[in-house]
């Protein structure tokens, strides 16, 4: 990820990591500029929504095409730290994520919300962030397909475990089809072009050209979302500044729960790094379209998760500092 540059207007050289460092600001900002475009043209809603679908379709794309799908068998080489991501992401974290439900009002939409996007490890900027952070690059890019596949298939488990479903009877399969080909169409599609790409070593820098993208493009769905639910934003205001105290223990447990899995499985310093920073991070790219796809009344569980990914990357500049400086020295 480090060798990927580009020369702006000015003659200045950018690496793609600078652009990746920036993101908080980057999101924080398209944020803003949503809530206020869809307070002042609320009658624009309707147009940004139908652009919200295929950008975010394109998005998941864009990050399910730097996943190596077809290498999940890679992620079991090294045994002892496999089984501690696992243990660690499907274990401890959906045990962790019921016991900070607890903290959590009654209310069914931000339990979802919460519950959703804690409970899938992020296959993303995770890769990014152990990069600047000293970890184990190889290990983490090795274990993204497993963590990606393991996560579509138990999120409905751990849903129908953790949460009260009564609400959302009547709701089926059908209501939610829309979401899972959002989900579906590009994970599909990112599984054929890593195919086309390593059947020729000339085609691998298409790919790096379309690492650029994640971030812009989530930028954009982002300002989508805000713009969309500005009213439903101000309308829950307080719930939303509720769970941000939860993911900030989440991160601070994330950090821990590694510290104390690297120390059981006897993992070297590198490799428990890039556990804490996937116990870190949640994939709210893939949670999302299901978030979009709930019935009116669920509009705040679209806006916890946006809100998570702004709380989670502040998070991240912290454990930049903690996590090798001061957890895994």
């Amino acid at each position: 990820m480090m060798g990927l540059y580009f020369r702006d207007r000015t003659g200045c050289v950018v690496n793609r990591l600078t652009l990746e460092r920036h993101q908080v600001g980057i999101y924080a900002a398209a944020i803003a500029a949503g809530l206020f475009t869809g307070s002042v043209w609320p009658n624009a809603a309707a147009v940004l929504q139908a652009c919200l679908w295929p950008t975010l379709a394109l998005l998941l794309y864009m990050t399910f095409v730097q996943v190596p799908l077809w290498h999940v068998r890679a992620a079991f080489r090294d045994h002892r730290f496999i089984a501690a991501m696992l243990m660690g992401n499907f274990v401890v974290v959906p045990a962790v994520v019921a016991a900070l439900l607890a903290w959590l009002p009654p209310d069914p939409a931000v339990r979802l919300g919460v519950a959703l996007v804690l409970l899938v490890p992020c296959t993303d900027w995770f890769i990014t962030f152990s990069q600047l952070g000293g970890a184990n690059v190889a290990r983490a890019i090795a274990t993204t397909p497993i963590n990606l596949l393991l996560q579509l298939a138990l999120l409905p488990v751990y849903l129908w475990l953790l949460l009260d479903v009564q609400p959302l009877v009547g709701w089926g399969l059908a209501d939610f089809a829309p979401a899972l080909g959002v989900v579906a169409a590009p994970l599909l599609l990112a599984a054929l072009s890593e195919r086309w790409i390593e059947a020729r070593p000339a085609r691998h820098a298409w790919r790096e050209q379309l690492a650029w993208w994640p971030v812009p493009l989530l930028a954009v769905v982002v300002f989508l979302i805000a713009s969309t639910q500005a009213q439903a934003a101000w309308d829950a205001w307080d719930s939303l500044a509720g769970v941000v105290p939860v993911f900030a223990v989440f991160l601070l447990l994330g950090g821990i729960l590694a510290k104390a899995l690297a120390h059981l499985m006897q993992l070297p310093r590198d490799q428990g790094r890039t556990l804490a920073f996937s116990l870190g991070t949640r994939n709210s790219f893939v949670v999302l379209p299901f978030a979009l796809a709930l019935p009116p009344g669920w509009e705040v569980v679209a806006l916890i998760i946006v809100l998570q990914s702004l709380v989670e990357l502040v998070g991240m500049v912290f454990y930049l500092w903690w996590i090798p400086r001061h957890l895994f020295r």
